[in-house]
């Protein structure tokens, strides 16, 4: 009875991950040669794994990464791909998050680009950062409903609290003068606050002239390029390449 209650209140405490090893303690003869210390011991360090496997997922289903299974470790070094195992394990201690730097990542299509952004963006998560992708064109449309039903201050705030925001596909699609300048608000809400990693088939050259409107453009290179970690993928399309070997995954 005293057991059963106990289970009770933990699980109405919701230390579930401690109800659990309980359960199992119960259960298990062996758990009877332990010492008190230690019994606890495990109680807490399930309770604590439980907590932390729970962040993970909420953190990953927040991020609404395209590709849910990048991640690092698969990360493919056998062709030159304009970069290599000592910048990856260095980008992989997420310092660049911490410090709020930029990262950004262009190439041709197919280049992997887009997976390897969400790779970064799962190891985040993964370190307890939250994390959000977006294209860029659905974000423009997203951002222009939001001028429409009035929730555009909200939105604005929101991207602002997210530790790592993915931009995939700059470049893609020409923005207009609004869109300029809501891309231009949310640069400017995250410079040494929060870091932004960007993904683009458009070379870095050329983005002041995508922007057009040269005020603008150079407000957001400024705040974007100068503390930047950039990747330049000079390979041909590993989409090519793995369809060719019958894999579906560019990475």
């Amino acid at each position: 009875m005293l057991l059963q209650q106990t289970l009770n209140h933990l699980k109405t405490l919701k230390l579930d991950g401690m109800a659990r090893a309980f359960e199992e303690q119960v259960n298990l003869t062996a758990s009877n040669s332990l010492s008190f210390e230690e019994r606890l011991g495990i109680l807490v360090d399930r309770e604590r794994a439980w907590r932390d496997t729970r962040r993970l997922e909420r953190l990953l289903k927040a991020a609404k990464l395209k590709n849910a299974q990048a991640c690092v470790e698969d990360i493919e070094y056998r062709q030159n791909r304009g970069f290599d195992r000592r910048s990856i394990a260095t980008l992989s201690s997420c310092d660049w998050v911490r410090n709020a730097h930029p990262l950004i990542m262009t190439g041709p299509t197919g280049a992997g680009k887009t997976w390897l952004a969400c790779a970064f963006g799962q190891l985040a998560c993964r370190q307890g950062f939250s994390a959000l992708y977006l294209r860029v064109p659905r974000l423009f449309e997203e951002l222009r409903i939001a001028h429409g039903d009035g929730s555009f201050s909200k939105r604005l705030a929101q991207s602002a609290k997210i530790d790592l925001l993915i931009l995939d596909d700059w470049g893609l699609q020409e923005p207009d003068p609004s869109a300029r300048h809501d891309l231009l608000e949310i640069i400017d809400d995250r410079v040494g606050n929060r870091s932004t990693l960007i993904t683009s088939q458009l070379p870095l050259e050329h983005w002041h002239a995508w922007l057009q409107d040269p005020t603008i453009a150079d407000a957001i290179m400024d705040r974007l390029v100068h503390q930047a970690h950039k990747f330049l993928l000079k390979r041909e399309s590993m989409r090519k390449n793995l369809m060719t070997k019958g894999n579906s995954q560019p990475s």
